[in-house]
């Protein structure tokens, strides 16, 4: 649907909405916040914890022993209901406060147009029809239909599981288009990183995508587990027999040995406390919680003390790609030159450590000159920046960038060196118009070069030789578009990279400048990796007769490819949302299986 279509069917206009129309849509549609999920109060999750036969019996127990006056074993048997209800109580707090994080995740603050005027309102404030602007740094406080874009792009890990910023645009897009197919559309929730926008509220609080998450997870359908319900039989079966036994007990003695009811009424009590298990609930819980401590000294949260023995009777696991199987750090992982044929680099993350490989045999770089200076172009044309922090290395910018920063030093160049003795001259930022970035260096005898990197088709278009060792020839661009094939089917991101000189007089980059004449140095192909620990856990989880299945927003040939790397599927096939949906449940059980 085109702009004005969308601005007529929410009833508001590209001045926006008054600021009676947005008071009167804010009571009729409410806050724009995720709806609270009911949860108990602390008083009622600690009585929460006795939900138990065993514990009914207990207190049962407590009660006829403090009525005989046995007040140790009332006194024990109290103790052991306490440490067990306190110690589930801790667990569940703590788990809850971690799953409220996904209400934080929502902007606090909006750049709305009403009455014709730019005003910043709370973000619980928007309503739809609102003319919303973004910019580099803000969060997306409400689902909005794209009006216009100046090279915006957008983080949506968190809803489609696409490991880079996303380009958006606001021409329509089909109407069955998959949530990262998108472009003209920005979500509750992401994450601005680069350009600016506008656009016209289309949903608010449940009815946005990050919404229809949260109310799903709030209707999930809580299931009594193995342990609770063999507990649960367990209780029901010993309060019966000590029942029988101790009502026989009394029958038996007045009946036969002729001894008084009251005697033997007390004598029956004393048999049936006796026979009840008061560790047993103890025990139980306290080997629940060490489970539960162990587990969350490996990052998973476990609600419920009960629902770690669970986890024994896993068969299938369904795991998020990014990072979760994968790192969430794009690494380049291929190059194509010309005359050179396809390299594999080795290394995963922005950890600046790997080779550089042909035929599974490391190069000598230089017997490749070609490579040298498409590393350096990569270093020097490129505003991202990677620091040290403790063990981890920590990128400042785009991780496309970021692979790119990190592919140079990969390659033994020194940052600081090449910036010195190429220091550059001037820039034409990225922007998706025109679909590249470059830059103007020159060296300190004058000598002058430009870098250029973007999206290959636009690349090659403005390109007329490639560089072939140390000379140029002219481009094929049969070759390319197979060295491209050959990196789409690994589900590889591919970039291409060029340069061309400059007299020493020429300071200034324009447009005409690069528009054609550029030499292409190579094409690249980054994708986000595969966690080396996530590897050997699916293989482990396997070993175990445990199914791996990777859910993500990706596109299908990404996911392939990454499920083939981890084994993880048959490495030809992926179902897509639309093939789910017209899937009955069992035409979707069969395939699952």
């Amino acid at each position: 649907m085109d702009q004005i279509a969308v601005l007529k069917q929410l009833k508001s206009s590209p001045d926006g909405l008054t600021v009676t129309e947005a008071a009167q849509r804010l009571s009729q549609d409410g806050p724009n916040l995720l709806p609270e999920s009911q949860t108990r109060g602390p008083l009622k999750r600690f009585f929460a914890q006795c939900h138990n036969v065993l514990i009914y019996v207990l207190l049962a127990a407590a009660l006829i022993t403090a009525i005989l006056g046995h007040w140790i074993d009332t006194g024990v048997i109290i103790g052991v209901v306490i440490i067990n209800a306190i110690i589930g109580f801790i667990q569940e707090g703590k788990a809850e406060d971690a799953l409220r994080a996904i209400k934080k995740m929502l902007s606090s603050q909006a750049l709305v147009l009403r009455d014709n005027k730019r005003i910043t309102v709370p973000a619980e404030d928007l309503v739809v029809g609102d003319i919303v602007f973004l910019q580099s740094g803000d969060k997306v406080p409400a689902d909005c239909r794209l009006l216009k874009t100046k090279s915006l792009q957008i983080q949506e890990s968190a809803l489609t599981g696409e490991s880079v910023p996303v380009e958006k645009g606001s021409d329509p897009v089909v109407e069955d288009a998959v949530l990262g197919d998108r472009n003209s559309m920005v979500f509750s929730s992401t994450l601005v990183t680069y350009g600016q926008g506008v656009g016209v509220v289309v949903a608010t609080a449940a009815d946005t995508e990050i919404g229809h998450i949260s109310t799903l997870l709030s209707q999930v359908e809580t299931l009594t587990t193995p342990l609770l319900r063999q507990m649960a039989d367990f209780g029901r079966l010993l309060t019966g027999i000590i029942i029988i036994i101790a009502t026989l007990t009394l029958i038996f003695g007045v009946m036969v040995h002729g001894n008084s009811v009251s005697d033997m009424f007390l004598a029956a009590v004393g048999l049936a406390v006796a026979a009840i298990p008061e560790g047993l609930p103890a025990i139980m819980t306290i080997t629940l919680a060490i489970g539960v401590q162990r587990m969350a000294k490996r990052q998973a949260i476990i609600r419920l003390l009960p629902a770690v023995e669970t986890l024994g009777a896993i068969t299938v696991i369904c795991t998020d790609k990014t990072g979760t199987l994968t790192r969430n750090e794009m690494t380049v992982t291929n190059i194509a030159t010309a005359g050179g044929g396809l390299f594999d680099i080795t290394g995963v993350g922005y950890d600046p450590h790997g080779d550089f490989l042909f035929e599974d045999s490391e190069i000598d770089f230089g017997n490749h000159p070609v490579l040298t200076e498409l590393t350096r172009s990569a270093l020097l044309c490129n505003d991202a920046v990677l620091k040290k922090d403790n063990a981890d290395w920590v990128l400042q910018g785009d991780p496309t960038e970021g692979a790119l920063l990190t592919l140079g030093l990969k390659a033994g160049l020194n940052l600081a060196f090449e910036h010195e003795t190429w220091p550059r001259t001037d820039i034409i930022p990225f922007e998706s118009q025109h679909q590249f970035m470059a830059t103007l260096h020159h060296d300190h005898t004058g000598q002058g070069v430009s870098y250029i990197k973007g999206a290959p088709e636009r690349i090659f278009s403005m390109c007329d030789s490639h560089r072939v060792g140390i000379h140029d020839e002219a481009i094929d661009l049969a070759y390319w578009h197979s060295q491209m094939e050959v990196m789409a089917r690994r589900g590889q991101r591919v970039l291409a990279i060029a340069c061309k000189k400059s007299p020493a007089e020429h300071h200034d980059l324009t447009f005409t400048d690069i528009e054609q004449g550029l030499t292409l140095l190579g094409i690249v192909g980054m994708i986000d990796p595969p966690r080396e620990e996530a590897i050997i856990a699916v293989k482990q989880c396997q070993s175990a007769g445990i199914k791996v299945k990777m859910i993500t927003g990706d596109h299908a040939v990404t996911a392939i490819a990454i499920g083939k790397q981890m084994d993880i599927g048959d490495g030809k096939n992926a179902l897509t949302g639309h093939d789910i949906q017209a899937m009955t449940d069992e035409e979707l059980q069969q395939v699952v299986n």
